[in-house]
This record gives C-alpha cells, structure tokens and sequence, in this order.
C-alpha cells in the first residue's frame, strides 16, 4: 500500500479559468474530499472569474483541513503566450508549464490535475508514488490512452515527437524541487522553440511540449500505472488499461463530448461522475479522524456563536438558522455585462427556489437589463437548473444573467440570506429589488433609467415605488400601457396586490391616487408597508433572522426608512403578480403556532435592534407595533 501517512499535507494544482471550468472543478474537489483521510492544501491558477467564484465557495464551504492559495494567470500568460497553440483551452491549456514559477518557491512536490479529472480513490495513494520516484525522476504520468502520438489517426497526421505512445498530462505528479534544480524553465522553452520551427503550432497545448522534452529526456519520467488516469478521450483505447472496474483509480473525461464518449463501461463511469456532480457538498464537512484540523477564523466564530445559543429556546431553530453559513456558488452560468457609459444602469434582483423556475423565462422576456438571481437549490437541483437553462432557448442566449446558487442547509428557506448573496453580487449603481413570480411592464428597463436622472438619484435617499398588481388568471394578455392595466382593473381581471388577503403590504402606495398621477408622489411609511422598490446598490442589506415567512420585506423597507430614504411611487410603472401553488413556508406558517410565536419575538428583536441603532429616527415603529 502505497498510501501516505494521515497527517501528510497534500499538495493539488489546477488551472481554471472562466464559469464552466470551475463548475468542474467543484466536481473534481467533491471527488477529491469524498475519499480524502489527509490534509489538503489546493493551488488553483486563475483568471479574475474563477477566482471570484472559487474564493467565495471555499470560504462558504469551510471544510476542515483544508487550504486553498490562487495565483494570477494574467501575471503568468507572458511566460507563455509566445507558443502558437490551436488546443481548445487556449493559453490556459499551456499554463501547467509555468508551475515551477507560479506556485511558492518551498513548495517540493505536487499533484497536478486537469479539471474534467473524478477520483475513485484516496489521493494519498497517489502523492505515495512520489517515494517511488528513482533519484533522476522529476516527473510522473500515464501513458496515453489513443494513437494520437504514433500519428496514425488519419492521412497526413503529424503529432509532435514523443515516447513510444506518449503520455497525457491530466494527471502530473510535479517533483518541483528537483525540476528547479535542473534548469525546467530553460528546458522546456528550448524543447518548445526547437519543435516549433517545424511543427508551427502545438495540438495538444502544454501536452505536446512535455512529450517532446521526455522524448530527449527519458531517464526524467516516472511512469505511473494506467489506472491513475483512464482517459475517456475521442480515440480512446483505455479498455486496454483494466481488467477489473474495481483497479480504477482515476477517471479523465478528456473529450470535448464528455459524456456521450464511446467505452463499454461508460456507463459505470457516468454514474461515478454523476453521483459527485449531484452528492450533497455540505456532508463534506466533517473532521478528519486522527488530524488535528488548524480551524478557520471563521469555523471559530461560527462555533461560538453556536455556544452562545440556548438549545431550550423555543426559537432555537430559527436563531440557528441566522448563523448557518450557506456555501454559494457565484456566477453558475456564463456571465458577460458592459457597463452602460451613464452610471444609470438598474439590476433587477430576485430570489427564488425549484419550483418558480418556470418564471425565469417570462422574466427575461419583460425585462432586457442586467438581472442577478441568487437560486436556493441542493446540489443535484443545481444541476438540472444547469440542465433546462442549456435546453432553454431564452435563457441560453441572455448572457446578462447573474445565477449565483446558495446551497440548501437547515430547516427554513433562509430568503433574506438568499436576497443578500443576489444583492452583493449587483455591478450596477442601482438595484430593482423584486421577487420571481412577479413580470415587469414591457420597457420598465428603460424607464426607471430616466426615472434615476429624473429623480436625481445620484444625490438623493429615495426609494421608487413600482406598484404591484396581481391576476388569478394563468393565463393574462398582459396590459401594453398603463390606460389598458386600468381597464383591466376596472373590469376586475386584475387587482391591486394583496388586496384580498394584506391589503397593508400596499395600500400606502395610494393606488387612488396613482390611477390620475402624471408626476411621482412621495408617500410616507406605514406598518407593514412593503413595496417593491429601485434604490442605490449602497442600500442596507436585508436583515438575516427572518427566514421562510413572514417579515422579510417589511423589515427591509423600516431600515430605509429607519435611514431617512423618500418613498416616491412612479406613475408610469406597474408590474403584475403571477398566480403559482403557495410556498412550502407559508404552509408552515400559517399551520404552526410555534411558528407565528417566534416570528412574533423576532419582530420584537428586530425593533429593539433599531431603535438602537437609529434612536429617534426608529422611535415611531415601536409606537406602530404597540397600536396594532
């Protein structure tokens, strides 16, 4: 058994570089931690994107024993973008190159991973092999599984120079020590600059330039056995590397295909794959048994505000819940935006969980600007979201679309929580704070845009009233103007939101008064008053202890007004509520008193907290909760 000891730290490098690439690498991490019983510290190469979506996952994440460093791939391309390279990677496909630079100087080993890699196995077994090593041995890896270096695939195929069959570069287990030593930086150009003068571009990125330098070199590779790197490529013959499934340690999906690859046991591979794509990332969390864990400054927080709770609290599920910290996976999807030159630009924010997916669609067709959507899913939600938005015709080609997924944990939809992570993730200087199920008027985009200059937005606290309406019709030919919205008011297919069951929520919004309006009008606060509103991005956040049902909004609107922002309703806009089956948390609201009592002394909580924080300003919601 080649295994290391338990308390080894383990080294990992990986170059990822845009949103799929790190989608893949959670994958690959999943793997990884699933079978792990050491230390792990991650080197991950990246461009701005991964990096931002990396490093907040793995802050979320907070799996014990575990380090994670990032270096800039921006600061690494000169080293390497002189190599003509027609591999679909691009320049980052030649990174793996620079490593000996990249990563720190008293780093001496590492393993080094393509992303599209699942493991089946401890990775220990693998960092053992480097004790395996010869004295000249400064490099280990799998031969290839295809003829692609024998250059026989097809009538006129050049490869570039290798051993025998080659070898893949998916898995590399790196002696960065020794490779310093003897000069590898040096090396590899000369091997590079001399092939490229006939070979004119590398095929196989960073692959073909370590072949060429082994071909010269062979006393310098270890050659792992097969099974540490089972290729699944397009000319795989990696049934040849196993007889028993059983001996597989590691799967590498390296073909653009992906899953739809021709092997007999594609199948057993898929599902491997599938389980750690869909396997819930929050039971990864455990300690290591016998490692003692050097905890985070957040893992300790974390553990003493839990201490500090009274578990005999009848409301301790719901103060429990406000600490848990919810791993989030930013910019799930593709995500492209170019700021407006004008500084008036709005994103539309919203929340929501599986089952108002269907609203997605809608949405984008009513509102052409920049959204950010924070989804409350599982891991394996996450994935068939993943599935319908690459099937989905409209999502598919609106690339303006932050999808930032906030993982499910505990009992409560935590939706201020969820609002938060879509809030924080906003590049635009103002926000439309809405929710899924409601469709915005047809050019409501651009007329908030005016309606910020307008308003002088820049310079002034004001929050902007879009009212809210709602059908009980699935079915609505939605109103083209605010002459025809009236209309359909008067004949009662449409209704002013809540009137049937809260008409509090919005009767300050006047609606009387909104039928004539030609100008916005300002209107003041009133209990349990909770538009929908256009603010600054710099608004306060929505207050965390309230989660599933029941004040989530209210609270929020009491701190801008806490905040001496002016409620000004436009006259010109409207948005229109969708019918939908009630939530989950409603129905638990409403059939749970221990429920309605804690939300109750969370209120009580939430007023105290500001009146000190606002003093006089917040006097008058004590007042309003007493008189109702």
């Amino acid at each position: 058994n080649t295994a290391s000891p338990s308390q080894d730290l383990i080294h990992v490098a990986c170059v990822c570089a845009g949103h799929n690439a790190s989608r893949d690498v959670v994958t690959l991490v999943k793997s990884i931690l699933f079978h792990r019983r050491n230390p792990l510290h991650f080197h991950f190469i990246t461009d701005t994107v991964a990096n931002r979506i990396l490093s907040s996952l793995f802050q979320s994440w907070m799996v014990p024993s575990v380090h994670v460093s990032f270096y800039d791939a921006d600061e690494l391309k000169s080293e390497v973008s002189w190599i003509p390279n027609k591999h679909y990677s691009g320049i980052y496909g030649l990174m793996k190159l620079t490593l000996t630079k990249a990563l720190p100087s008293d780093l001496s080993k590492v393993i080094v991973l393509d992303t599209d890699i699942t493991f089946a196995t401890d990775i220990a077994e693998l960092w053992g092999i480097f004790r395996k090593f010869t004295d000249k041995q400064v490099i280990g890896l799998v031969e290839n599984q295809s003829d692609w270096y024998l250059g026989n695939l097809w009538k006129n195929h050049k490869p570039w120079p290798a051993l025998g069959r080659g070898f893949n570069t998916g898995v590399i287990l790196l002696y960065l020590e020794r490779l310093r030593r003897i000069g590898w930086e040096q090396m590899w150009r000369l091997t590079a600059e001399r092939e490229l003068m006939s070979m004119l571009s590398t095929s196989l990125a960073d692959q073909d330039i370590f072949n060429a330098f082994i071909k010269q070199n062979p006393v310098l590779v270890h050659q792992l056995p097969c099974f540490w790197n089972v290729q699944l490529s397009d000319h795989t013959r990696s049934e040849q590397c196993y007889t028993e499934v059983s001996d597989l340690k590691v799967i590498h999906w390296n073909s653009p295909k992906k899953l739809r690859v021709k092997n007999k046991h594609v199948e057993f591979f898929r599902n491997l794959y599938l389980t750690f794509l869909e396997y819930d990332g929050n039971l990864l969390r455990r300690e290591l048994f016998g490692c003692p864990t050097q905890a985070s400054p957040e893992s300790v927080q974390l553990q003493a505000a839990l201490e500090e709770l009274d578990e005999d609290d009848q409301c301790y599920d719901f103060r429990r819940e406000r600490i848990t910290v919810h791993r989030v996976h930013l910019y799930f999807l593709q995500y492209e935006y170019t700021p407006t030159g004008d500084d008036t630009d709005v994103t539309l924010v919203a929340q929501l969980s599986m089952d108002r997916l269907q609203m997605l669609e809608a949405i984008c067709k009513h509102w052409e600007g920049p959204i950010s959507l924070a989804l409350y899913m599982s891991d394996a939600e996450a994935q068939q979201f993943l599935r319908y938005a690459q099937a989905s015709e409209v999502l598919k080609n609106r690339k303006n679309v932050g999808y930032h997924i906030v993982y499910k944990e505990g009992q409560f939809y935590p939706v201020n929580l969820v609002r938060n992570v879509a809030l924080k993730n906003v590049n635009t200087p103002y926000v439309f704070l809405a929710d899924v199920d409601f469709l915005p008027m047809y050019g409501l985009y651009d007329y908030l845009r005016k309606s910020v200059v307008q308003l002088d937005m820049a310079h002034t606290k004001k929050a902007l009233v879009v009212p809210a309406f709602e059908t009980l019709r699935y079915r609505l030919s939605f109103p083209k103007s605010k002459a025809e919205l009236l209309s359909m008011l008067d004949m009662g297919t449409l209704y002013t939101f809540r009137y049937h069951v809260w008409t509090k929520g919005h009767a300050p919004t006047n609606y009387a008064k909104w039928r004539t309006a030609t100008t916005p009008y300002k209107v003041e606060w009133e209990s349990d008053f909770e538009p929908y509103v256009v603010v600054r991005r710099d608004c306060p956040e929505y207050d965390q202890r309230f989660v599933g049902f029941g004040w989530n909004k209210v609270s929020h609107i009491m701190e801008l007004d806490a905040q001496e922002y002016d409620l000004m309703v436009l006259p010109n806009a409207f948005m229109i509520h969708m019918p939908h089956a009630p939530s989950f948390d409603i129905s638990k609201f409403r059939s749970s008193p221990s429920y309605r009592n804690c939300l109750s002394t969370l209120k009580d909580e939430f007023h105290q907290d500001l009146s000190r924080k606002y003093g006089s300003a917040a006097l008058k919601y004590l007042t309003a909760q007493r008189n109702i």
